[in-house]
């Protein structure tokens, strides 16, 4: 996206600030009387009719104001927005928030979403933490009957997962805990990777319980969204943009199932620091008059989780984008402690 001259970038983070604050179309008149700026109003509606041109103001039916398009909020989000932090008496009391919760990683998680939607004023989401790459720690293989066996997974995080194998000849449960030893001993500590490199040496059993393995925890290691703790319905409520019941009822659905949503969580997931995404971004129809403000947090290589907030295009994204990289620091911090850094 090519710059604009200095004189359009003012007017347009005038009319994108303006339109945050006040949901109403922003007009050369207001813009000449409270922003004192040394051009007449003339010259200012000349320059936002251009603005207009190029697309990144429109104007919502006959009305004489201006209002940001999507293009118009991402040039403000990547040119025209201030670097800031959240006030230092707001980021002490979220600190002594968190440090109340203790070391209780459920509390964290519902903590921080309350936060970021009351902070943010949108609708807020944290995922719980999971291992970027999850390593084997022990396997158990239960006899259900001569030819039933119930494998039994558990890997370093604490993921446990289970499944059935029917068995060629009956086995003893003495022959399986032989089995069972073996192969733990084979495996500990051990990658999804290194598990699926291949073994030596292993009986035409012992291939099938670790091709289940690999089976398994190839599950865990794709982006899985299944525990999501959400904040905030009351402050998109409470914008406008939502007045109309459709509207409504899509940004719903966004935030409470489906296949965007995980979408946006995975793509957070393989990034690094705080992504802006405004209206869908032309891949998520779905989103198109909303935004979201997402970041990774935790330790790089190791574990973490995905956080942040979801409301309309109209956001207070210096806010927004400064709430969720401050909780993202905390929880990232927490995460350290769990795993010992």
């Amino acid at each position: 996206m090519s710059r604009l001259t200095e004189r359009r970038e003012t007017i347009l983070g005038i009319v994108v600030r303006e339109y945050i604050a006040t949901a109403t179309p922003v007009g050369s008149k207001t813009i000449a009387e409270e922003h004192h700026l040394s051009i007449s109003p003339a010259t200012i509606r000349n320059e936002m009719a251009l603005l207009e041109e190029q697309g990144y103001l429109t104007h919502p039916y006959t009305s004489a104001g201006r209002i940001p398009t999507q293009k118009g909020y991402r040039y403000f989000v990547e040119h025209l927005m201030e670097e800031t932090e959240l006030p230092l008496a707001e980021r002490r009391m979220i600190r002594h928030q968190f440090y109340q919760a203790g070391m209780e990683l459920e509390q964290w998680m519902r903590l921080a979403a309350a936060v970021l939607a009351n902070t943010a004023q949108s609708a807020a989401l944290v995922t719980a933490p999971k291992a970027v790459s999850c390593r084997f720690k022990h396997l158990k293989l239960i006899s259900i009957h001569d030819l039933l066996a119930l494998l039994i997974l558990v890997l370093r995080e604490g993921t446990v997962k289970k499944h059935m194998m029917p068995l060629a000849q009956p086995m003893t449960q003495s022959e399986l805990n032989r089995i069972t030893n073996r192969l733990n001993a084979i495996l500990a500590d051990s990658s999804y990777d290194e598990v699926a490199a291949g073994l030596p040496h292993l009986s035409p059993f012992e291939e099938r319980v670790v091709n289940c393995v690999i089976e398994m925890m190839e599950q865990v290691d794709r982006w899985s969204s299944s525990e999501i703790y959400r904040n905030g319905l009351s402050h998109i409520l409470r914008q406008p943009e939502f007045a109309e019941v459709e509207r409504l009822w899509q940004f719903l659905r966004v935030l409470e199932q489906g296949s965007i949503l995980e979408s946006l969580l995975a793509e957070v997931w393989a990034s690094n620091g705080v992504q802006v995404i405004i209206g869908g971004e032309g891949r998520w129809g779905e989103i198109n008059g909303c935004s979201a403000i997402l970041s990774r947090y935790g330790i790089t290589g190791e574990a973490g989780g995905v956080l942040g907030v979801l409301g309309p295009t109209r956001m207070a994204y210096e806010r927004a984008v400064s709430t969720v990289r401050y909780v993202a620091g905390l929880m990232s911090s927490l995460i350290r402690k769990l795993y010992g850094y």
